[in-house]
């Protein structure tokens, strides 16, 4: 079984964070007939947008690189407020889908709410193909 482990978010994840979120956007580029620079530029600006956004909005957060079996495979963010806990963003780097570890991320979430008496919300695209999950 694959080990699963979570550690704070530094400067140097920036790029495994832009991987991460990329892979989350592939799919819907194939659609666009755009060039690869253009996707990519596209991509690089919504990302930034994305994680501005994250911080200057939600505060009382942990921002955690995950791994498994010691090996970056995604990124979640929990927010933890008096009234809940709000996940903000789960993903994983498309090797690591569809093997249950988003599954056994938001269980520890839920299991964490649960201790302190607090429901778990959680905002999804109607077309985020990972909607199943939650």
């Amino acid at each position: 079984m694959t080990v699963l482990s979570r550690r704070p978010v530094t400067g140097e994840d920036r790029p495994l964070l832009f991987e991460i979120y990329a892979s989350t956007r592939a799919e819907e580029l194939k659609l666009v007939p755009w060039t690869a620079e253009q996707k990519l530029a596209f991509v690089r600006q919504q990302f930034e947008a994305q994680d501005r956004y994250y911080r200057e909005h939600y505060r009382d957060t942990t921002w955690e690189v995950v791994l498994a079996d010691g090996v970056p495979a995604g990124r979640l963010y929990v927010a933890r407020w008096p009234e809940e806990i709000r996940v903000i963003d789960i993903a994983l780097l498309p090797a690591y889908r569809g093997r249950g570890l988003g599954t056994r991320l938001l269980t520890e979430v839920f299991d964490e709410a649960r201790s302190a008496g607090k429901p778990v919300r959680i905002h999804v695209e109607v077309m985020n193909p990972a909607r199943a999950l939650y």
